[in-house]
């Protein structure tokens, strides 16, 4: 087979074995792929040499959506703060739409993504790498003064985590609104900045 081939096959095997996940609540490794699809446990072997290559397709196909609106957003000609907003709104609502349409097996997503967290940290990265970006273009209008830009990525992430962290999204669904992301975002660009403030300048706290 040829590279492309291959490849096609490897998307195609990778949408397949998410499909049996979801119909059986548990992982498929490539011996099960092969005998739901029918086929000669060679041909999978032939796609996937080893068995993380299955779950690095998997990861790749489950991250497919997610970068594919980072794309979108980074794409657009947004002010800062909208764009900011879009950058992490967009990834919430659909995996909001991903937990409430299949519960079952958006929690098994996310088990499998704590057990082979090697294969999504690429993807993390790259959204780390965007971010960077929309922080340097905010900075340029005069947002998150004094801050380093890894300053600001680590602490607007921690700010955020709750609505781009499936776990959370799991746990906390009900208390999450877009209207909520989107005070978060104007307090980070109205508030965020790196002089001296009053919640650090306390040495001790006050007793009630």
């Amino acid at each position: 087979m040829s590279e492309n081939e291959i490849e096609e096959l490897r998307s195609r095997f990778a949408r397949e074995a998410m499909a049996i996940m979801e119909r059986r609540g548990e992982e498929v490794n490539r011996a099960k792929l092969a005998s739901e699809l029918n086929i000669a446990r060679t041909r999978v072997e032939t796609v996937f040499p080893e068995e993380a290559d299955l779950l690095e397709a998997v990861t790749g196909e489950w991250f497919a959506p997610k970068l594919a609106v980072m794309d979108e957003v980074m794409a657009t000609d947004l002010p800062p703060r909208r764009k900011m907003y879009e950058f992490f709104a967009r990834r919430f609502l659909l995996l909001r739409d991903n937990f409430k349409n299949d519960p079952a097996s958006f929690k098994l997503y996310v088990e499998m993504g704590e057990r082979y967290f090697e294969y999504a940290q690429s993807y993390i990265d790259l959204a780390d790498h965007y971010l960077c970006e929309l922080i340097a273009q905010a900075q340029a209008e005069g947002h998150f003064a004094g801050l380093e830009i890894n300053q600001a990525l680590s602490l607007i992430n921690q700010a955020v985590l709750c609505y781009i962290q499936p776990y959370l999204i799991a746990m906390i669904d009900e208390r999450l609104a877009e209207a909520k992301l989107a005070a978060l975002i104007d307090a980070l660009f109205d508030g965020l900045h790196a002089r001296d403030s009053d919640a650090r300048g306390m040495r001790s706290i006050t007793p009630a």
